[in-house]
């Protein structure tokens, strides 16, 4: 007989809901360290539900094995819980079992180990540089403020950071300035071992080859592109990766009346970033893909040829890692005899 188990999960403890296909609905609390227990009562034919939270991946782990599928919920899509207003733990666990009987919630796809850690490791990276890129702005916002204007990536450097540190100011502010370059230098020294460790690992990850065979796809930006895709056999099609990015138009259908909005900005910030930095660096190399962006920007424009192109770009890293593709010769579209 077919169960669908609802779970509310929180950091120390979970709300059950046991749908049975009889209607009946049976609900039980257990704490984190009463896992086993709840684990001895599940069967292989149960379905079970469970919200994306800070351990859900603990979670998802210790139950997939023991049923017949889990459904890892995406909140911001199911609103049915996050707009209830009727917010308790018996509730959410209720609505989930329910909506999971019919088949009807947004699922996200949970990554395997390595791309989960890389993902993790790519997104700890990119807070890094936006937090130095403040510290930066500041030091630069300071010396502005004395007179003296310096480039932005005149500070990439530790001579100049050095030289910054050797100006004669007021004390308050030298004070200033010395505690913002040591946090620019202790920042500088973590993104470096995160890079170092993204590229000692990166090349475990299925299609690392492949991408990084495309000129303006580095150690980096495979990472970030082949994390936030995963295993390319989800989709369909091209299309169906263009709108996991979030790089399609939104659609609005009233009567015979449809019109198209900006992209949906789906999916990962940092993929659809990254997408768009490495499809703008590849261009330079490319023929096809600058005569397609110049053409696009002679008729609607920089901003929408951008996305043109980001679009073209991804389709081309689908048939990539569908076709098992190895460029010798990017630029002029050769493959390796490999592949």
């Amino acid at each position: 007989m077919a169960r669908y188990v609802g779970v509310d999960l929180h950091r120390n403890r979970f709300t059950v809901c046991v749908l049975a296909e009889n209607g009946r609905e049976y609900l039980s609390e257990y704490r984190l360290e009463q896992l086993p227990q709840f684990l001895a009562r599940l069967r292989p034919t149960d379905e079970l539900a469970v919200e994306v939270t800070g351990n859900t991946r603990l979670f998802h782990d210790a139950v997939a094995p023991r049923v017949a599928r889990v459904v890892v919920v995406n909140p911001t899509q199911f609103r049915l819980i996050r707009q209830s207003v009727k917010k308790t733990d018996p509730h959410d666990a209720r609505t989930l079992a329910f909506y999971l009987s019919k088949g009807m919630l947004p699922e996200v796809r949970m990554k395997e180990k390595l791309p989960a850690q890389l993902a993790s490791l790519a997104q700890t990276r990119d807070t890094l540089v936006k937090q130095r890129t403040a510290l930066k702005n500041k030091v630069n916002n300071i010396l502005s403020a004395h007179g003296i204007n310096l480039a932005k990536e005149s500070l990439s450097g530790d001579a100049a950071l050095e030289w910054v540190l050797t100006m004669k100011f007021d004390a308050i502010v030298a004070t200033e300035l010395r505690v913002i370059v040591g946090q620019i230098r202790a920042l500088n020294q973590s993104i470096s071992e995160l890079e170092k460790a993204i590229k000692a690992e990166a090349p475990k990850l299925p299609g690392y080859k492949n991408l990084r065979s495309i000129k303006g796809i580095g150690d980096l930006g495979a990472t970030i592109l082949l994390t936030a895709i995963g295993d390319i056999k989800d989709f369909a099609h091209a299309g169906k990766l263009a709108a996991y990015f979030g790089i399609v138009p939104r659609v609005r259908n009233s009567n015979e009346t449809e019109r198209s909005g900006r992209i949906t900005k789906r999916g990962t910030k940092l993929g659809r970033t990254t997408l768009v930095q490495c499809a703008l660096i590849s261009m330079r190399y490319s023929p096809y893909l600058a005569q397609f962006y110049h053409k696009v920007a002679s008729r609607r424009g920089t901003g929408k040829a951008i996305i043109a192109l980001a679009h073209k770009f991804l389709k081309l890293i689908y048939n990539t890692l569908t076709c098992n593709w190895v460029f010798a010769d990017f630029a002029n579209f050769e493959l390796a005899e490999a592949s």
